[in-house]
């Protein structure tokens, strides 16, 4: 009997004199609440900040470190990368898997390399075992052990050349950002979005329109914050604000190829 999401619809009940509301039972233990009241507050309303998802993000991952990064992006409204560098940073005590568990329910395991090593050995040492069976013990498909089975037979490294580990990675020297609009043509494009029925009449237009205002409405006063940062702070405001704009280019990416059209940042036109 807690509120999972809509203590605020509560509270304007009761103010405003109601003895009844309707509700949607939930039956699940803490965790599964915690979740669900998540995924229901990233979006609507007033959105949860970003130090909010990101205390979410890390409680799931140790709730349950088997689900896949981008499985817990999708739940938190963080960026995948930023899930994968908040589970890089996680106390070596806490609980971690071999496996990732998809948005889609199935098993994959985190280092194909070593399944795929480990299927070759099981299909060495138990030749009358099933492809299902060894796909079963290692926690990939069938396929997978299918495709190693074949590599083995013609003499081949059971891993193929490109999931192999390569030595070391190579730097890519970042490429030159594209020129900017000017605050006056944000401005512009804003209010013109503002306009639009389909963004004003939606919850989901709302929020985002409330995320573009309220990062217009920061870059004015941006200069006299960056002046009165303390030193010992600003790696830490730096990373932060890095990874904010990477999640910013991740939303553009993500818009523009659900509109079909090309953005400043891409490189596809």
């Amino acid at each position: 009997m807690r509120v999972i999401d809509g203590m605020h619809r509560l509270q304007a009940a009761i103010l405003s004199g109601r003895t009844t509301i309707d509700v949607r039972y939930f039956d699940g233990d803490d965790d599964a609440a915690f979740l669900l009241g998540v995924e229901l507050n990233v979006m609507h309303g007033m959105p949860l900040t970003l130090g909010d998802r990101t205390a979410a993000a890390r409680r799931i991952l140790v709730a349950h470190p088997e689900w896949s990064d981008r499985m817990i992006a999708s739940s938190t409204a963080l960026a995948t990368r930023t899930v994968r560098t908040i589970r890089s940073r996680s106390s070596g005590e806490e609980a971690q898997s071999n496996v990732r568990v998809g948005r889609d329910g199935r098993v994959r395991p985190v280092n194909s390399a070593a399944a795929r090593r480990l299927a070759g050995r099981l299909l060495v040492e138990s030749p009358n075992a099933s492809l299902r069976e060894i796909a079963r013990a290692v926690g990939v498909a069938p396929s997978t052990v299918h495709d190693v089975r074949t590599r083995i037979r013609s003499g081949q490294d059971p891993v193929p050349p490109g999931q192999r580990e390569s030595p070391k990675p190579v730097v890519k020297r970042r490429p030159a950002p594209p020129k900017r609009a000017d605050p006056a043509e944000r401005l512009h494009s804003l209010e013109r979005l503002r306009r639009d029925p389909s963004l004003r009449f939606t919850e989901a237009g709302r929020t985002l329109l409330k995320w573009l205002d309220r990062h217009l409405a920061m870059m004015e006063s941006w200069n006299q914050i960056v002046d009165q940062v303390p030193v010992h702070c600003a790696e830490s405001i730096a990373e932060l604000a890095y990874e904010n704009a990477e999640d910013w280019r991740e939303l553009a990416a993500n818009v523009a190829e659900r509109g079909k059209v090309s953005w400043r940042g891409s490189s596809v036109r």
